[in-house]
C-alpha cells in the first residue's frame, strides 16, 4: 500500500488530493481546492493539504510521498516535484483512460499536450501570455458584464448569433466587448463569440502538434466551462482531417494534483524496490 498526496499550486487556485495505490488499484481518498484571490499560495497549499488529510482520516506521518506540481516546488514539506505538463497528462489518463491528448486551460495560458497511455508527454505547445485564451481574461470579461464566472458556460450555450471578437490580444478583445455592449449585443452572444475565438486558437494548437483523432481531455480551471468545451468541439469539427473528440470531467480541475499524487506513488514504489525508502517530512 502506498499513500501519496498531490498538491497543485496554480495561478488561480490550489488543489490537493490523496491516493492509495495498491496492487494496480488507484483509490482517490480525498480532495480539496481553494481559490487564491490575492492570498499567499503557500499558506493556502498547507491549508488545502491539511483539509485533505482530515477528510481522508490521515496524519502527515501516514503518507509515503507528498508530490507538488505547478508553482508548488517551494512548499517546505514536499517530498518531490513534477512538471505541470507531466502531472496534467497523468491526471487526464486517470480521468479517462482513452485520453491521448490534453488541453490544459488555466488562468494565464492554454497548453496542448500529446500523451501516451502512461501519461508520458510526447509533445506540447502553448499559447503566448498575451493571448486572450485564458481564465483571467474570461474572469475580467465576466466582471465587466456583471455576471458570475460559473454563469459563463450556461449563458454561452444560449447564444443564437455569436459576435466575433479579436483572437490576437486580450486588450483588443476587451475593447471589442465594450463596443458590443454599447451596440446592444446580448451577453450570451458576446460570451459565445469569445468562446469561439478562444476555441479556435486552442484547436489550432492541437492540430499543430499532430492531434487528429481519439479523445482530448480538457483540464485546468476552464474545464468546467461548458460553453468553452462546446465551442472547442465546434472548432475541431470544422478542421479538415481532424476527428478528435473533446471531453471534460467534473474533476478535471484536479488533474494536476491527481497526476502529481500518482507519479509520486510511482516514484516511491521505485525507490522502495531499491531499498531507498522515503517518508514525507
Amino acid at each position: 500500500m502506498t499513500l501519496a498526496a498531490g498538491i497543485d499550486v496554480g495561478t488561480g487556485a490550489v488543489k490537493a488530493t490523496i491516493f492509495n495505490v495498491e496492487d494496480g488499484r488507484e483509490d482517490w481518498l480525498a480532495r480539496s481546492t481553494l481559490r487564491i484571490r490575492q492570498r499567499d499560495p503557500m499558506e493556502l497549499a498547507e491549508e488545502a493539504f491539511n483539509q485533505t488529510l482530515e477528510d481522508a482520516g490521515l496524519g502527515r506521518d501516514d503518507l509515503n510521498y507528498v508530490a507538488t506540481t505547478g508553482e508548488g516546488e517551494a512548499i517546505p514539506f514536499h517530498t518531490g516535484h513534477f512538471y505541470s505538463m507531466t502531472s496534467h497528462a497523468r491526471g487526464a489518463i486517470y480521468l479517462n483512460a482513452d485520453s491521448s491528448a490534453v488541453l490544459d486551460c488555466g488562468a494565464l495560458h492554454g497548453r496542448a499536450i500529446v500523451t501516451d497511455d502512461r501519461g508520458k508527454v510526447l509533445s506540447y505547445k502553448m499559447t503566448s501570455q498575451c493571448a486572450s485564451g485564458s481564465g483571467q481574461f474570461l474572469e475580467n470579461i465576466a466582471r465587466y458584464l456583471g455576471i458570475a464566472q460559473d454563469e459563463i458556460g450556461n449563458l454561452s450555450i444560449e447564444a443564437d448569433d455569436p459576435e466575433a471578437v479579436s483572437s490576437i490580444c486580450a486588450v483588443l478583445a476587451e475593447t471589442d466587448v465594450i463596443n458590443m455592449v454599447s451596440r446592444g449585443i446580448s451577453t450570451p452572444n458576446i460570451l459565445k463569440g469569445i468562446h469561439l475565438s478562444m476555441a479556435s486558437r486552442l484547436a489550432r494548437l492541437l492540430k499543430s502538434i499532430g492531434v487528429t483523432d481519439n479523445v482530448v481531455m480538457v483540464t485546468g480551471g476552464l474545464a468546467i466551462d461548458k460553453g468553452l468545451v462546446a465551442a472547442l468541439g465546434e472548432e475541431l469539427a470544422k478542421m479538415k482531417g481532424v476527428e478528435a473528440k473533446v471531453i471534460s470531467h467534473p474533476d478535471s480541475i484536479y488533474a494536476g494534483a491527481i497526476g502529481a499524487a500518482l507519479w509520486g506513488a510511482f516514484r516511491f514504489e521505485k525507490l522502495a524496490a531499491t531499498g531507498q525508502l522515503l517518508k514525507a517530512s
